[in-house]
């Protein structure tokens, strides 16, 4: 290979961060957040996904998406083993889209906020929460474990929450905000309602005939920032959580406090080392609607393309590439 060949970014060695999403809107935020796009190389002839390509700050990112109408851990786990075998530079990936809040009183997560999987308590940052068992004590008692993010990655999450924290530095989640600003469905909704854990819903999609006295009533929130970033655990399954008692229960135990639920980060984690990042779209109820999916999309992309601002690229690079870790896998595969 030539010099030029080797500095050029359409070579599959040049990228290192993977980007995955789940659904289409994410993947039109994932998109936007680029700084350049580029045409890319070949893919492995095993490989099915479609990529984008392209680069944010100094960082070489793939981009790639679920097949339409493909969800869960199974074909997330497909994607990122793929993704792995045509771009076998990558050092980790980042899991962005959208997902399900759990408040509590201790959990101010509203609609639209951001929560980034984190470990805590012995849980690497996301739990399965369909292969875990529920004990006659209420107790989750987790059944195998999935890996936590790269330790390079949770590095930087202090510098991202000391920038966050000083009202004196931008609001800078807000300045990528404002890369969608010409697409009117991203911008963010006004409406956003938590009722009761045992208030169903009423009607067709959206709450017009819900009772408002079930509206849990919340003080309004103040902040120097424009999107709330929570940190923690986030759990992971194959099925769509729209039930409120199921998701305070496992909020509210002590030793999970789950931020949120979604669907493909458990088929990640093991494949691919791998931040969750999930913009908040519903409260996991019956009252469930698709009103803040596209900005809530947003929001978690802008927070990637923050970290990846923030994260230097000497120590991306200075991580080991995962495809030498699971070589013989990628074989058989």
């Amino acid at each position: 290979m030539s010099r030029s060949e080797q500095e050029c970014p359409d070579s599959s060695d040049r990228y290192s961060v993977g980007w995955i999403c789940a659904l289409e809107e994410e993947y039109e935020c994932a998109c936007r957040m680029l700084d350049e796009e580029f045409i890319g190389p070949e893919t492995d002839d095993k490989d099915d996904n479609t990529y984008i390509y392209g680069r944010i700050a100094k960082h070489y990112v793939v981009i790639g998406c679920l097949p339409a109408g493909r969800y869960g851990t199974n074909s997330a786990a497909r994607v990122a083993r793929d993704m792995v075998r045509s771009f076998p530079h990558l050092r980790f990936a980042l899991m962005v889209g959208i997902g399900g809040g759990a408040p509590t009183k201790d959990n101010n997560i509203r609609l639209g906020d951001v929560v980034v999987s984190q470990p805590r308590d012995g849980f690497g940052g996301v739990i399965q929460y369909d292969l875990g068992k529920k004990l006659q004590n209420g107790q989750f008692q987790k059944t195998g474990q999935l890996n936590a993010p790269p330790e390079k990655l949770l590095g930087v999450i202090p510098e991202i929450k000391r920038l966050y924290n000083d009202p004196k530095k931008p609001d800078r989640i807000a300045e990528h905000l404002r890369r969608m600003d010409d697409m009117e469905d991203y911008q963010r909704p006004m409406l956003d309602e938590l009722y009761q854990t045992e208030y169903q819903h009423v009607g067709a999609t959206d709450c017009g005939q819900c009772d408002p006295n079930q509206i849990v009533e919340r003080p309004e929130r103040r902040s120097h920032r424009t999107v709330a970033v929570h940190y923690g655990t986030i759990a992971s399954g194959n099925t769509v959580v729209k039930d409120a008692t199921l998701r305070d229960a496992y909020a509210r135990d002590p030793a999970l406090n789950i931020l949120c639920f979604e669907m493909e980060a458990a088929g990640l984690m093991n494949n691919l080392p791998c931040l969750v990042i999930r913009g908040i779209c519903d409260y996991c109820d019956s009252h469930k609607n698709d009103g803040w999916h596209k900005y809530a999309a947003l929001t978690a992309a802008a927070y990637a393309r923050e970290l990846l601002f923030v994260l230097k690229s000497h120590r991306v690079q200075a991580m080991p590439p995962w495809a030498k870790r699971i070589e013989g896998e990628l074989q058989q595969g």
